[in-house]
């Protein structure tokens, strides 16, 4: 995730900047981490466990640290509580980014020819290589305990994607087998990844920007 647009805001992740209408928009640290958590996972909503292991790791905060921390993000958005068009509160479990985004995964111009396509989805795959896992700095993040936090890795040319596996415990599989060493992942297949599936595609003549709306439509 390196650009996000929803609205009338930018995400930068990697500037670690919010614009709005083109001015920054003034967030704390935990704040924009807490931005940065929900739209890595949206459109699914992420476990107050999960947030806290991200902004708080090996910490002991109070109970009313998140609820602040997500009404805080709130006001900078702009975004009401009581009908929310951003984030949402899920009772009992935890916040879901719920606006429309449009993701930038590469500089303007830059075409991409592969995507892959994991729970409704469209993720571009530039040229080089990316990592797959539940860790946030994973091009491909998957969400289930069964997926390491560094899972496998991808090696991505104009021609092939060559997947491998790193040592993961619930494994890697390609053609219902368990990958060892570099394996080539054809267009059209589905990989596991842990319990999650994930397929690679060839890019449209648009995938260096796609929707979320788009790639729902597209699987």
């Amino acid at each position: 995730m390196l650009t996000v647009r929803f609205g009338e805001f930018v995400f930068h992740a990697e500037r670690r900047q919010l614009l709005r209408g083109g001015e920054p928009v003034h967030l704390e640290p935990k704040a924009f981490l807490l931005l940065a958590v929900l739209l890595s996972r949206r459109p699914n909503a992420v476990s107050k466990r999960d947030i806290h292991e991200a902004i708080w790791p090996r910490t002991s905060v109070s109970e009313s640290s998140l609820p602040g921390l997500a009404a805080d993000l709130r006001t900078a958005l702009g975004d009401d509580p009581a009908e929310p068009k951003l984030i949402r509160t899920v009772r009992g479990y935890g916040y879901a980014f719920c606006g429309t985004t449009h993701s930038d995964a590469l500089p303007a111009g830059q075409a991409c020819r592969w995507v892959a396509l994991r729970a409704g989805q469209e993720i571009p795959l530039p040229e080089g290589t990316h990592l797959i896992g539940r860790d946030e700095r994973c091009l491909v993040r998957c969400e289930s305990v069964r997926v390491s936090r560094r899972h496998a890795r991808l090696h991505v040319t104009p021609e092939r994607v060559i997947l491998e596996d790193l040592g993961s415990r619930n494994g890697t599989w390609v053609r219902g087998e368990r990958v060892h060493g570099a394996t080539e992942v054809r267009t059209g297949e589905a990989v596991r990844i842990g319990s999650e599936v994930i397929q690679f595609m060839e890019a449209g003549p648009d995938a260096s920007t796609a929707t979320d709306g788009d790639s729902r439509q597209r699987t």
